[in-house]
């Protein structure tokens, strides 16, 4: 009886295997062995023996004739199986053609010996054979064979085969992996391993007793239906590298030759096999038998391979398909939505204001004029903490600041991560630039400067270039470019902060006046009219203040209080001007080691000007006199005066006239009398000054509670947290030169020195403490005042420093005044600054003499004098007045202190 099947592949030029038809979902049916009745052909080889001659031939012949074709055959005998296959002898027929009556009238195959009596159709055959022999076909021609080796091992020179070949398909492993036969130029035959690049199937069972994963006994026999003994063309891209990794050596070695791949048995190389129907590859992903393997991305983008397997990928995920049968809804809905923090839009157009890293920037939402931080989706910078990447990390920054900061960019939301221990939640985003449309994150990763980041495999949350991202990251590989170079590149040095102290920064005053504009970029704004600057061609920072402006007190942390429009000063500046190159033109320095001047973008705008213009920032009428753009200053300030711009809103011209007068008499007129009972907590030699506590208060009280607590507090072996870096106006512990620990406040810090200037704020003193002494204030002491208030003598003044009497002057107001419990009148308020009249409640003067004071004790030792200059509201006091004259007479005739040889004291009008 005939029976139908379907040839599958032909083992030589006289045996098939046969199948039958796939179940409804694709399952591989059954099959079986035939052997052609009665017929002998060559027998190809195998990696221990040679092929026979015409082995190929023969084989080809009867594949080119039979393979994929339905066939018609009848068995005879059958044979021992072999691994639970059917062998059976028998015939076979095409399209009524008799496979073996071709075979021998081809001369590919010749009769076995018949031990019985032969009938008409085994004559038949006999005659065909014969005819074969006279016209020399085949197995018959008189010529023989030309020469071939046939390759069973891969070939030592392993990359000499990345290029394109013809072939066939000799075995179908899994739906991805195939042996195939290429066929040389010089006719000789190289067996190859290849897995199709871009696509993995699941693996199917390799011997006997061994489980198959899901879905793969139908890729194999997806593919094998296709493919199995078909010629292709085969594109060979690449041999197996690992993925691009940042940092290891990627020097030009010599090709990697296929021994070093022998230890698994196989050496695969990756590559394209196209079928006449198409990229069997994207057939595969389409029917959900295999999934989309990222890292080939690199070797198909630019042929757009990439794209079509994610557009399979993503038909089959609609479909359910095999392998995405069971995938969530979510994941199978291409439009799926992102959930964006706080319900902003997925997509906005905006300028970028700010870069942190090498791959996250804060961009100002057009429409909503929010700024929003966003990470740069499926792309990681080189971190600056780590030594070996420190220079990549800020070239990656530098990069992105000269490409983005300030630009028009369009901005789409991919993603958004959410918190997870110390990261806070983050958008992830696209961002692009430029009329091109230009991906920020791929001309990254394409110079070297930031890699990609590996997702897991149904990871949707990534960037939808993230086939191109690959791409540039293997061709940066390739090139040697940044993290991928394999140089030992040092760490960039640390510039050197020239406001560090007023000294350091007055070495430096003289140098930058004879340059005019320096070009700098602004790498920190602190305050609306503070910026830390940056000189690139110097590698030197410094604190800039904008002369002849005051902006509003802005808030240094979330508790602290600004003053009005503090904030608003602070974001005009910091979006116009974080991180642009600037020009800045030094006039002078202030006490702390700032530098004052000015700051111009685009070689025109004056920073101090535009605050002023906005109404955020007043005009200090004393020192922009001096300056060359003193007239801007007062134009912009008296136009943002008649707009009413920001901190003249209630800007009213008559009221402020009406005023002037009065407020400049309280400004230096007497007070009301304000007796304080001091202890002198702290006298400053340097530049004079003292701190006082006032005492029988409650904060004096509090104060001693709170250093019994904090006594025992610090004597736990507590440490700083590792890394701590106490930041400037930060309110730490810190101990003092006695051992014990006090509250304290940052002036400067010095990461450079691991150290710090501190103000301890109850008791006065000024000392620098490295940062092993130091440690974040625990809140539970931070809701009290400091305690120690700053302060000046009323109406006199030490000699100068240089004096040679202002030791004797320091030393005489020790012996008077230090730790001593004082009274102490408050004659004038400068700011937080008090300006004290000193008494001492043990001088029997006292209740002889209310003017009596140690003010004037000094004087008359000559160890002070009349200062009119910082006293202005001296004359609002002229019983004072009377009695320092007073004590200058006798200091004159004492020829005292300073009087020695003469009258030294500065005239009235000085």
């Amino acid at each position: 009886m005939s029976l139908k099947a379907i040839v599958k592949s032909a083992i030589s030029g006289d045996s098939l295997i046969l199948r039958g038809r796939p179940g409804p979902q694709g399952q591989p049916p059954k099959e079986r062995v035939l052997h052609l009745a009665d017929l002998q052909a060559p027998r190809l080889g195998t990696s221990t023996r040679e092929d026979e001659p015409w082995a190929f031939e023969a084989r080809e012949f009867l594949r080119a004739l039979a393979v994929g074709k339905d066939v018609s055959f009848t068995t005879i005998h059958s044979l021992p199986s072999n691994d639970d296959v059917p062998r059976d002898l028998g015939s076979a027929e095409i399209g009524g053609v008799d496979l073996s009556s071709e075979l021998l009238r081809n001369g590919w195959a010749k009769l076995k010996e018949i031990k019985r009596e032969p009938n008409e159709e085994d004559l038949k055959k006999r005659e065909l054979e014969n005819e074969a022999k006279a016209a020399g076909r085949g197995i018959w021609n008189p010529h023989g064979q030309t020469a071939r080796t046939v390759h069973h091992t891969m070939p030592l020179d392993s990359q000499g085969f990345v290029s394109e070949w013809k072939g066939i398909v000799e075995q179908v492993r899994d739906g991805t992996t195939l042996r195939i036969r290429l066929l040389l130029p010089d006719g000789d035959h190289q067996i190859v391993n290849i897995a199709l690049a871009g696509v993995k199937s699941a693996r199917a069972a390799s011997k006997p007793g061994e489980a198959s994963e899901p879905w793969s006994e139908e890729a194999k026999f997806f593919t094998e239906s296709r493919l199995l003994q078909r010629p292709v063309r085969v594109q060979i891209l690449s041999l197996p590298n690992a993925a691009p990794t940042p940092f290891q050596s990627t020097t030009n070695a010599a090709p990697a030759s296929a021994s070093i791949f022998i230890g698994t048995g196989t050496v695969y190389s990756r590559e394209v096999v196209l079928h006449p129907a198409g990229n069997v590859a994207e057939h595969l992903v389409a029917n959900g038998l295999a999934r989309v393997v990222d890292w080939h991305a690199g070797m198909l983008s630019a042929s757009g391979g990439m794209e079509r397997l994610r557009s399979a990928e993503k038909a089959a995920k609609e479909k359910r398909a095999c392998l995405y049968a069971n995938l969530p809804a979510s994941s199978a809905n291409a439009s799926k939505t992102v959930a964006v923090a706080n319900g902003q839009s997925r997509e906005f157009d905006g300028t970028v204001v700010r870069v942190w890293s090498g791959d996250q920037v804060s961009v100002l939402d057009k429409d909503t004029g929010k700024e929003r931080r966003l990470q740069l989706s499926s792309t990681r910078g080189p971190k600056l903490s780590d030594p070996r990447q420190a220079a990549y990390a800020n070239e990656a920054r530098e990069f992105l600041r000269k490409r983005l900061i300030g630009k028009h960019v369009k901005v789409h939301i991919d993603f958004v991560r959410p918190r997870e221990g110390e990261f806070e939640e983050r958008e992830c985003a696209t961002i692009r630039y430029g009329n091109q449309g230009s991906n920020i994150a791929e001309q990254l990763i394409e110079r070297g400067l930031a890699g990609v980041v590996r997702h897991k495999r149904d990871d949707e949350d990534r960037s939808p270039d993230y086939d191109k991202l690959i791409a540039a990251e293997q061709t940066a590989a390739t090139e040697q470019k940044g993290v991928h170079s394999g140089k030992d590149v040092p760490p960039p040095k640390q510039p050197l902060n020239l406001s560090e102290n007023a000294n350091r920064a007055a070495q430096f005053l003289n140098g930058f006046k004879r340059q005019g504009r320096i070009p700098a970029v602004v790498e920190y704004v602190a305050a609306g009219s503070r910026f830390k600057i940056f000189l690139p061609k110097d590698n030197q920072t410094l604190t800039l203040v904008l002369g002849g402006i005051r902006a509003p007190r802005a808030p240094r942390n979330p508790s602290e209080k600004a003053e009005p429009y503090g904030a608003e000063s602070l974001e005009f500046s910091t979006h116009r001007y974080m991180q642009r190159d600037v020009e800045v033109e030094i006039e002078t320095t202030d006490k702390s080691g700032g530098f004052i001047g000015a700051l111009y973008l685009n070689k025109n705008e004056n920073a101090a000007v535009a605050l002023a213009k906005e109404g955020l920032a007043s005009v200090h009428a004393y020192s922009a006199e001096a300056l060359p753009w003193s007239r801007q200053l007062f134009d912009a300030e008296e136009e943002a005066k008649t707009a009413r711009r920001n901190i003249w809103a209630d800007y009213d011209e008559e009221a402020e006239k009406a005023a002037a007068p009065s407020d400049e008499k309280d400004d230096n007129g007497a007070l009301k009398a304000e007796y304080l009972d001091i202890i002198i907590s702290d006298v400053r030699t340097n530049n004079f000054g003292f701190s006082v506590q006032i005492l029988n208060t409650e904060g004096i009280a509090s104060l001693e509670k709170l250093m019994r607590d904090f006594s025992l507090h610090h004597k736990s072996p507590t440490a700083s947290p590792p890394g701590f870096v106490p930041k400037n106006g930060e309110l730490v512990s810190a101990k003092f030169s006695d051992g014990a620990w006090y509250r304290a406040k940052i002036r400067r810090s010095s990461p450079v020195k691991k150290e710090a200037e501190v103000a301890f704020i109850d008791y006065g003193n000024q000392d620098t403490v490295s940062f092993s002494n130091i440690r974040p204030l625990d809140q539970k002491f931070r809701s009290l005042p400091g305690q120690a208030h700053d302060a000046r003598l009323s109406f006199v003044k030490l000699p100068k420093p240089d004096s040679e009497y202002y030791p004797e002057a320091i030393d005489r107001f020790r012996s008077l005044c230090e730790g001593r419990k004082l009274v102490a009148n408050v004659d004038h308020r400068e700011g937080p600054l008090l300006h004290l009249r000193l008494i001492d409640p043990a001088d029997a003067s006292v209740a002889q003499d209310p003017l009596a004071c140690i003010n004037a004790d000094l004087v008359a030792e000559g160890l002070a004098s009349t200062d009119r200059k910082g006293c202005r509201y001296i004359q609002a006091y002229p019983q004072v007045v009377q009695k320092l004259r007073s004590a200058v007479a006798v200091a004159k005739r004492d020829r005292a202190g300073m009087f020695e040889f003469g009258d030294v004291e500065e005239s009235d009008n000085e």
